[in-house]
């Protein structure tokens, strides 16, 4: 019976890592905001993201912020239809909506939408506070809790600007993928920090292409934001990057497949 039970451990731990590994699609196309403009889908809602999903993309990136109340919610502004999310409580931001009628999600809610399918990963921006980098460092602690706490560790890569808020959320969960967003800072110094790689913007990355080949000796990924057009997306396909961060995954998806 032992022996049984042993096999059986043996074999869920093994399917445990070949989920981790094998199930999310490899296509470099981040949708972000989640997949929103072709089908006129709020951004950040859970519609946006069942589309990226739909879609087939390898991530949905989403945005969090957190309320006066300490709650973790998904939105990309700083204010959710004119109210500004960090001085208000989560309770009076559910007075508004989305367009399509749906509430602002909590970021429980949205992972929780997230896990019910293992295709396509999900791109969690902490997004740096205005009011101090303390609160910045303390929205990335609470977020890394958030996905401990949701077990959506495999789910999740983090991304975001704040410099403090990524070394938290490194220290928080060191096996975590968190790339940094700004572009103040060269591949070597986010290696010896501890990051996975740069989410870097396009114009940024032309101007220094070397980033990208440094990046990739010192095994860091590389991804770019929000690259659009169709000149731009060939340009860094031809770059070779892991990722690509676009208003358009359609098109990039488009491209892809006939340079195939």
């Amino acid at each position: 019976m032992r022996s049984i039970l042993f096999t059986l451990l043996t074999f869920l731990v093994a399917s445990s890592t070949s989920f981790a590994q094998k199930s999310f699609h490899k296509n470099k196309v981040i949708a972000h905001r989640g997949a929103w403009k072709a089908q006129a889908n709020p951004q950040n809602s859970i519609a946006s993201l069942k589309e990226a999903v739909k879609l087939g993309c390898e991530g949905s990136e989403f945005d969090v912020w957190m309320t006066s109340d300490g709650i973790l919610v998904v939105n990309h502004d700083a204010d959710f239809e004119g109210m500004e999310i960090e001085t208000s409580t989560y309770k009076e931001l559910l007075t508004k909506k989305h367009e399509n009628g749906e509430k602002l999600s909590t970021v429980e809610e949205y992972l929780k939408a997230g896990k019910k399918q293992k295709g396509t990963k999900l791109i969690f921006e902490i997004k740096p506070s205005k009011i101090s980098v303390e609160r910045s460092i303390e929205v990335a602690e609470k977020s890394v809790l958030a996905v401990k706490k949701m077990k959506a560790q495999k789910w999740v890569d983090y991304i975001t600007f704040s410099y403090e808020g990524g070394l938290k959320a490194i220290e928080m969960d060191p096996k975590a993928n968190v790339a940094y967003l700004t572009g103040d800072k060269t591949p070597a110094e986010l290696k010896e920090a501890g990051f996975f790689g740069f989410d870097y913007n396009i114009n940024l990355l032309k101007k220094n292409p070397q980033w990208i080949k440094e990046a990739k000796a010192l095994g860091l990924t590389v991804n770019a934001w929000t690259v659009n057009s169709a000149e731009d997306l060939n340009w860094l396909l031809d770059q070779e990057p892991d990722f690509i961060t676009t208003d358009e995954p359609e098109l990039l998806f488009k491209i892809i497949k006939d340079r195939e």
